[in-house]
């Protein structure tokens, strides 16, 4: 009797020891075994070992629960837990269910799971439907149960409706406190916020991280640099806010400077923090800072984290080193997920590489990664700047056959791309036309600037009257009519496009380009700035460099300055464009043969540009790395990565 008496302790015993299913269902045998199946007490710890500290027992945990004669309502709540957090929510309401078909009463613990998994659903109905029964049920007034309705309603998106139920509470905590602060937030009511932020009766950490997190995704930075110092301590939360935040707002230099003070305080850096500056490292092109952080994120034993090594592939070939990307991808990258795959394919893709995309597409499919909507937008992008069309058809096949995925907006603007720079004009603008779904701007805007491209006049005229009634007041779609009538000699037309955007004060994007040089990032704007000492060097720079480029014949592109203008100042306004007065400042301060430059720019890097790249890159003996608006461009003695086709 006294063994008999052991055995249910001695099986939760053995349960809680279970660290994978595997483990779990080796204990079975002895629940079986044992006449221990019917006990509710083991049953009931079995669901939770499954639904809750296992991450892949739920199914398990489900078949247990369906096989217990006289499941109770601990077991249906644990289950509603399991699935509220997973990453089918849905499913929590369907447990529900079937605990009401069972007559089991749901109590607080019921509701607030519940609640959780509609808010993770985003179903307003659902929620709403349980704020009602909780009523019914008197547990609205609850503590538990009031928090995750105010959290329920904040997710949704509802936020009177949050507010009102904060409103209900008699005495909320601090986490619904923090809730119905997060809700103003959402809103973009950031006065709300700050109001109930300082009235609250207590405060967390918490409630501080989630106010630094509500300035930093509304662009109020400076209110976030000064909650950040007020804050009576930080935690990694804190510091990975900032970090991510001032990146995410193009604040590269605060950014490494938050970074920087974590590891002077002695802190180690999550996972947040080191995606976060290396994604600051990636948007500025900031290649010499990414490489120390590669080398942190060895030292300390990050490179396991696939959402690191995603980042860090990431960082590279945003900062023109395709060949690191690769080595990160094939050498360092244990686990690849699809993000993975996806990354490399579209570095392949920005560098022109079509031949190398598609080699990868088709070694992620063997390994068997089901490629996703995203890794097709980037196999067609990299099928367009390659001129592969076939290829580009075929991809554009094997989605929507093969793998059933319905074309997006996305997709329909890569094809429209890849007939475009392939100078396909006639067959880019009939696909747009035939599109299932309405193009938007952005397809009519990519076959404007195909037309750019292959100097078709009357198709552009065409595509800028549908320009103008979708989106009148771009001042990029005037810029590229522009220059095609510039390059038509058509000047005229030139001076009526400009004289429109005038009157209708539409202005362009100043062009800007940056250059990293001993772990500091410059920027230069188009025409350059010659009264401070940076932009007095660079220009200095430029005139030697252009002199000596003339020598070597030389002959400016003045065809597609937007003015009818002696080509005199003509070639004046083109030889200060900001990606020239960027490698001026890079030779400058790099000197020496064979060290790289790598530049970021804005907007689509020009013509004449594009030739003195070349010829600077064979003059000088250097490589010369530009990452434009869409893509990157390798010169190396005297010629370029995209083959002249961009």
């Amino acid at each position: 009797m006294a063994i008999v008496t052991h055995q249910p302790l001695q099986c939760l015993s053995l349960l809680r020891g279970c660290k994978t299913l595997s483990h779990l269902k080796q204990v079975q045998p002895f629940v079986l075994k044992s006449g221990l199946d019917a006990d509710p007490l083991v049953a009931g710890k079995i669901i939770l070992v499954a639904a809750i500290t296992l991450t892949d027992g739920l199914d398990y945990a489900h078949h247990v629960l369906s096989q217990f004669p006289f499941p109770d309502a601990f077991m249906h709540n644990t289950l509603i837990r399991g699935f509220s957090e997973s990453d089918h929510p849905n499913h929590s309401l369907l447990i529900f269910n079937q605990m009401r078909r069972h007559c089991l009463t749901p109590d607080s613990f019921s509701f607030a799971f519940l609640l959780k998994a509609a808010a993770n659903c985003r179903t307003i109905h659902a929620g709403a439907q349980l704020h009602s029964l909780s009523i019914h049920h008197g547990l609205d007034a609850h503590l538990f149960v009031g928090t995750t309705l105010v959290s329920m309603y904040a997710e949704c998106g509802c936020i009177a409706s949050a507010r009102k139920a904060f409103d209900k509470m008699p005495q909320p905590n601090v986490v619904a406190w923090n809730a119905v602060v997060t809700a103003c937030f959402r809103s973009n009511d950031i006065k709300g916020g700050e109001d109930l932020f300082a009235v609250m009766p207590w405060r967390n950490q918490t409630s501080w991280n989630l106010m630094l997190a509500g300035y930093t995704k509304a662009g109020e930075l400076e209110s976030a640099r000064r909650l950040f110092y007020e804050m009576p301590q930080h935690d990694p939360v804190s510091w990975s806010t900032m970090i991510v935040g001032f990146a995410s707002n193009g604040h590269f230099d605060d950014a490494c400077s938050f970074f920087r003070d974590l590891l002077r305080e002695g802190l180690k850096p999550n996972e947040v923090s080191l995606t976060g500056i290396l994604s600051a490292c990636a948007q500025s092109g900031a290649f010499e800072n990414g490489k120390i952080l590669h080398g942190h994120i060895m030292k300390a034993g990050f490179s396991s984290i696939v959402a690191v090594t995603n980042a860090l592939l990431d960082m590279y070939s945003r900062c023109g080193s395709i060949e690191m990307a690769d080595q990160v991808f094939i050498q360092e990258m244990g686990k690849k997920n699809i993000i993975s795959w996806t990354s490399m394919i579209a570095a392949f893709a920005m560098y022109g590489y079509g031949e190398e995309a598609i080699k990868l597409f088709s070694d992620m499919e063997e390994f068997g990664t089901k490629p996703d909507w995203i890794t097709f937008i980037s196999i067609l992008y990299a099928c367009s700047h390659a001129g592969l069309v076939d290829k580009g058809r075929e991809f554009f096949h094997i989605m929507t056959h093969t793998y059933r995925l319905s074309p997006s907006i996305e997709h329909y603007g890569c094809m429209v791309d890849l007939y475009g720079r392939a100078g396909l004009l006639d067959e880019a603008y009939e696909f747009a036309t035939r599109m299932p779904i309405e193009p938007n701007a952005i397809i009519w805007r990519t076959l404007l600037g195909a037309c750019s491209i292959h100097g078709n006049v009357k198709l552009a005229e065409l595509v800028k009257q549908r320009l103008s009634e979708l989106d009148p007041n771009d001042a990029g779609d005037y810029v590229l009519l522009s220059n095609i009538y510039a390059v038509a000699g058509k000047w005229k037309d030139v001076a009526e496009v400009r004289g429109s955007m005038s009157k209708q004060s539409i202005k362009k994007d100043p062009g800007w380009s940056s250059i990293e040089v001993d772990k500091a990032v410059y920027k230069f704007v188009a025409g350059g700035d010659g009264s401070s000492r940076i932009g007095v060097e660079a220009n200095k720079k430029l005139v030697e460099i252009m002199e000596k480029l003339k020598d070597e014949g030389y002959m400016p592109g003045v065809g597609s300055v937007l003015h009818d203008i002696e080509d005199e100042e003509k070639e004046g306004a083109i030889v200060r464009h900001s990606e020239k007065l960027a490698v001026a400042f890079g030779i400058a301060r790099t000197g020496g043969v064979g060290k790289t430059i790598r530049i970021v720019k804005n907007l689509r890097v020009c013509r004449d540009c594009h030739v003195v790249m070349k010829m600077i890159s064979k003059v000088y003996g250097r490589e010369i790395i530009v990452r434009d608006r869409s893509r990157f461009h390798s010169f190396r003695a005297g010629s370029c990565s995209c083959g002249d086709y961009w």
